[in-house]
């Protein structure tokens, strides 16, 4: 069974392992191979320490996390960075573990967010990713509508990202609600 929760200052470690887990997975190839390997845990932990314990900024964080504590995936959100674009709430990051994903961590994070964007008053949201990254389909599976393209730097390198938005996060939770209503109220 995994937990999908607001992160806890203690979980910034396990979040800053999971980060270069995945980062080194799903980056290969895209990024160069010093900042790959140049990672580091205790930085990323400093990090995520600052942003769990940062609320007044309205960037929440989620952990999935299994029944022995294992933080297995995160994700983080807040208001719309400015981007030229007209969504009010924006996914900053969302990974999973290379060995949990396909599992439903990441749809159980996204859902979670984008329930916490809704209480903030945010009713759409984007996000960006690589377009090299498969998890772009991910993100067209769940929903969001390719709403913009762009080539940034990142690390010295020169990458294409394209940007997913969901314009109804109201109507996608109804829609998820009935989902699970009608599996859960089965023969059983």
């Amino acid at each position: 069974m995994v937990q999908i929760r607001t992160a806890r200052p203690g979980d910034a470690g396990p979040i800053a392992e999971v980060h270069v887990a995945t980062w080194r997975v799903a980056y290969a190839g895209m990024l160069p191979d010093h900042v790959l390997l140049g990672l580091k845990s205790a930085a990323e932990r400093a990090y995520w320490r600052r942003a769990i314990a940062a609320r007044q900024s309205d960037c929440s964080v989620f952990v999935a996390a299994s029944e022995d504590g294992d933080t297995l995936g995160y994700g983080s959100a807040g208001p719309a960075r400015p981007n030229g674009l007209s969504f009010a709430g924006e996914i900053y990051t969302l990974y999973v573990a290379p060995d949990y994903q396909g599992k439903g961590l990441g749809r159980g994070l996204l859902h979670a967010m984008f329930g916490q964007l809704r209480r903030q008053g945010n009713e759409t949201a984007m996000l960006w990713v690589l377009a090299a990254n498969p998890a772009r389909f991910f993100y067209r599976a769940m929903g969001g509508t390719l709403v913009a393209e762009r080539r940034e730097r990142h690390f010295g390198a020169p990458l294409d990202e394209l940007a997913y938005g969901w314009d109804d996060l109201k109507g996608l939770a109804a829609v998820r609600e009935t989902a699970h209503h009608g599996r859960a109220g089965g023969n059983g």
